[in-house]
């Protein structure tokens, strides 16, 4: 808007003081043709518009609504962590009870198991022999074989067969030996000092004893001939 005019005549003599007050008229005109131009209609809502924009603010210059809701998010960050973590801890510790359960058991069912006694061989059945001269022959060749004593079944049964035909119980009474009055007894005829001397531990002490009487009269034969087997007379 164009600055008003004044225009005085020119008999009119201008004090300072007019001067003063028009020049005051001037710059208020001003000043409010400028206001109209500039300022939209509506000039009250950038007023109500930077209100609202403008947040309050904390010593940090952060705006304190932006702080409590960070912090509210990190409490809940926290809290959830710590949630977790109890979880986890109780899920560990329920873990640690469970396995030393387990553990205890197995150790109550390994329990050691005794060894047996490993079971001993079961003893060989006793050898049993015939009660006639075939058995009291190879009863007799047992013994021997076992004191190391030589003899065979034939030299056996042949000099048994010469001296008492098989017959435990003979006796001979017309030789020196009876004469002397220790006769020969028993299947290889025998005297009793003979018998004594070369008795073979574990038969019986009797010149009647056919087995006895068979294992003392061989190994006497095999002091003396080297074996029975090499006997083929009175001896």
């Amino acid at each position: 808007m164009p600055i008003p005019h004044f225009s005085l005549p020119r008999t009119v003599r201008l004090t300072r003081t007019h001067k003063i007050s028009a020049a005051l008229v001037a710059s208020a005109s001003c000043a409010a043709a400028l206001a109209m131009t500039a300022a939209p209609s509506n000039a009250a809502t950038p007023a109500a518009h930077a209100s609202a924009l403008v947040k309050p603010v904390g010593a940090d210059g952060l705006p304190i609504a932006a702080k409590d809701k960070a912090a509210k998010e990190q409490n809940q960050d926290e809290a959830a962590t710590a949630s977790v973590a109890a979880g986890l801890q109780v899920t560990a510790v329920a873990k640690q009870g469970h396995v030393a359960q387990q553990v205890a058991s197995r150790s109550a069912e390994r329990a050691p198991i005794a060894k047996e006694a490993p079971k001993a061989a079961p003893k060989a059945a006793p050898k049993t022999y015939a009660n006639n001269l075939d058995g009291w022959i190879r009863q007799s060749l047992d013994i021997m074989k076992s004191k190391g004593i030589p003899g065979s079944y034939d030299g056996l049964h042949r000099n048994i067969m010469r001296e008492s035909s098989g017959n435990p119980y003979a006796i001979n009474d017309w030789d020196i030996n009876a004469r002397n009055g220790i006769p020969s007894k028993g299947l290889l005829q025998v005297i009793q000092p003979t018998f004594d001397t070369y008795h073979v531990a574990g038969t019986a002490h009797s010149l009647y004893d056919p087995v006895a009487n068979i294992t003392a009269a061989a190994n006497y034969a095999a002091h003396r001939y080297g074996s029975i087997d090499n006997v083929n007379s009175a001896y």
